[in-house]
């Protein structure tokens, strides 16, 4: 099987199990979810949502985030891990924000590559999410699961974002990638993937493999 076929099935099937798939971090402007997925960086979106919910009530603008004091901001998301790069990232940014995009989350990927602390899945998250424009978010369950189906050879986020663009229309992009999020926490589990109840079993090379 082709692999555009086998993505274009995959997603088909995926589509009735999540059907409600999308972004899972809680938030109401393009700042709040600039500020949660750089919390996200290997934590999980149920313990960002944690951290946010009084994160945002402290914290309501670009200026509270650039002109706060680090060590205050560090213990303010210890819970995420990682927690000093990331409140020097998130300050750092917005004071580039303030400096060179009248405060707004700029809805470009080569103006918010030039953010700290702002990768390619970062930058897809916000401008799917947000913006309405197309992209591939590779995280951890999207590797994972492109990987074992057999739409990818790669474990390079970047490469892997490459060869799932060629699989789907633009328009299937972000949705793709939320359902294999979504199929990845669900199912297929890094460790003991549930592959004898697996509704994409027929498509993917891992499962037929390893289901005898």
């Amino acid at each position: 099987m082709r692999k555009k076929e086998k993505a274009s099935l995959v997603l088909e099937e995926l589509k009735k199990l999540y059907p409600d798939a999308r972004c899972t971090l809680d938030f109401r402007t393009p700042l709040e979810l600039l500020v949660a997925t750089q919390l996200a960086a290997q934590c999980t979106d149920a313990r960002v949502n944690i951290v946010t919910k009084d994160l945002f009530k402290k914290y309501r603008t670009v200026e509270d985030y650039a002109s706060a004091d680090l060590s205050e901001l560090e213990q303010d998301i210890k819970p995420t891990g990682f927690f000093r790069n990331k409140a020097k990232n998130i300050k750092e940014c917005c004071i580039k924000l303030i400096r060179e995009y009248d405060g707004q989350v700029p809805d470009t990927m080569e103006e918010l590559l030039k953010l700290p602390g702002v990768g390619r899945k970062t930058a897809n998250v916000i401008l799917s999410t947000v913006f309405s424009k197309p992209g591939v978010i590779v995280d951890t369950h999207c590797s994972r699961l492109a990987n074992r189906i057999g739409l990818t050879s790669s474990n390079n986020p970047d490469i892997i974002e490459r060869d799932l663009m060629k699989l789907l229309p633009q328009s299937d992009w972000a949705e793709f990638s939320h359902c294999l999020v979504y199929h990845g926490r669900e199912i297929c589990h890094a460790r003991k993937p549930k592959c004898e109840i697996c509704r994409i079993l027929p498509y993917c090379d891992y499962g037929r493999k390893n289901i005898k």
